[in-house]
C-alpha cells in the first residue's frame, strides 16, 4: 500500500473512472485534473482544473496543487498529453504512462482517409512523448489498447448496442469471421497502474487485448445475449453498405461511420500482449459482458 502522489489526466474518461477506484484502492494520493470547471466530486480524490493548452496550465485552488508529483497516467487521448508538456515539467514529473490505441496499425492501412489521419495523429503523437521523454529523463510507458469496452461508454461495443436496441437486428457483411479481443475498461485500468509500478516496463511500448479471441459474429451475438436477445443478423452486400453508410453518416450519432467499418468485419484484428504479461503481469477477462458493461443498469 502507498500514500504516493500520482496525477491523472483525463481523469472523467471511461478508463479514468476505473483508474480512479483502483488507485483509491491502492492509497495513494490521487491529483485528478479535468477541463470540466464545473465538476464537483466527493471522497479522497483531490480534483482540479486543467486549462486549455494556451490558458495557464491549471487553476490553483488548493496547497496539495503546489506538491511535486512524480507519477502520471495519461488516460485521455493520447495526442493531448503532448500539449501539457511544461504543465507536467512544472509538477515534477519522473514516469508517465499513456494510452494509444491499435488503431495505430489497423487504420493506417484503411481506405477511410478519416481513419489513415487517425493513425497517423497516434504515430506522431508517440513519437513527440518519446522525444520528449528522452530529452527530460523521464519514464515512460505506452500502452495500446484494443477495442475497449465499458458502461455504454467506449465507441465500439456501445455502438453496436445501440444499433441493436433500435432497430432489433445488426447488419453484417460476408461472414463477419474476422477476429476480434475485446478488451475492459477495468483491465486498460488494471495495466496503467501496474505499468506504472513496475521496474520491469521502462519506456516501451506494449500491446494489450482481452482475454480470448472469437469472431466478429460471435462478439455481436454476445452483446444479443446480455441484451436478453435473441442474435438477429441480416446480411448487407458492400454496394448496399454503403448507401446505407452514407445515409446514416447524415445523422449525428454515425457521423463518423464508414464502409472501412464493414469490411474489417472480416479482417482479424488480433494483437498479442505476452510481453505486457510477462513484464507487468497484465491479465485480461473473456468478452462476456453484463448489462452495465453495455450501459444498462
Amino acid at each position: 500500500m502507498t500514500d504516493q502522489p500520482v496525477g491523472i489526466i483525463g481523469a472523467t474518461s471511461l478508463v479514468g473512472g476505473f483508474t480512479l477506484s483502483l488507485l483509491t484502492e491502492k492509497n495513494y494520493k490521487i491529483n485528478a485534473y479535468t477541463r470540466q470547471p464545473s465538476l464537483v466530486q466527493k471522497g479522497p480524490v483531490n480534483w482540479h482544473q486543467l486549462g486549455l493548452p494556451k490558458e495557464p496550465p491549471f487553476i490553483p485552488s488548493s496547497s496539495i496543487q503546489q506538491e511535486a508529483t512524480p507519477l502520471w497516467i495519461c488516460v485521455a487521448p493520447i495526442w493531448v498529453a503532448p500539449q501539457y508538456f511544461n504543465f507536467l515539467i512544472q509538477k515534477g514529473i519522473k514516469r508517465i504512462v499513456l494510452l494509444s490505441s491499435t488503431s495505430l496499425y489497423t487504420k493506417a492501412v484503411s481506405k477511410d482517409a478519416e481513419e489513415q489521419s487517425t493513425a497517423l495523429r497516434l504515430k506522431e503523437s508517440e513519437e513527440l512523448i518519446k522525444t520528449w521523454a528522452k530529452e527530460n529523463n523521464i519514464e515512460w510507458v505506452i500502452l495500446r489498447p484494443t477495442l475497449i469496452y465499458g458502461l455504454g461508454r467506449d465507441k465500439n461495443i456501445a455502438e453496436i448496442t445501440r444499433f441493436i436496441k433500435k432497430f432489433g437486428f445488426f447488419p453484417l457483411f460476408g461472414k463477419a469471421l474476422g477476429l476480434r479481443q475485446p478488451v475492459h475498461a477495468e483491465d486498460v485500468a488494471n495495466a496503467c497502474i501496474s505499468a506504472l509500478e513496475s521496474p520491469s516496463a521502462l519506456n516501451r511500448s506494449y500491446n494489450i487485448s482481452g482475454g480470448e479471441t472469437i469472431t466478429y459474429r460471435k462478439m455481436v451475438s454476445r452483446i444479443f445475449d446480455a441484451l436478453g436477445k435473441r442474435p438477429y443478423f441480416i446480411p448487407i452486400p458492400l454496394p448496399l453498405f454503403r448507401l446505407a453508410v452514407t445515409c446514416l453518416r447524415l445523422l449525428p450519432r454515425y457521423g463518423h461511420w464508414s464502409t472501412s467499418m464493414a469490411e474489417r468485419m472480416n479482417q482479424d484484428l488480433v494483437f498479442d500482449h505476452t510481453a505486457a504479461t510477462e513484464e507487468f503481469c497484465y491479465t485480461a477477462r473473456k468478452f462476456f459482458p453484463a448489462r452495465k458493461d453495455l450501459g444498462e443498469f
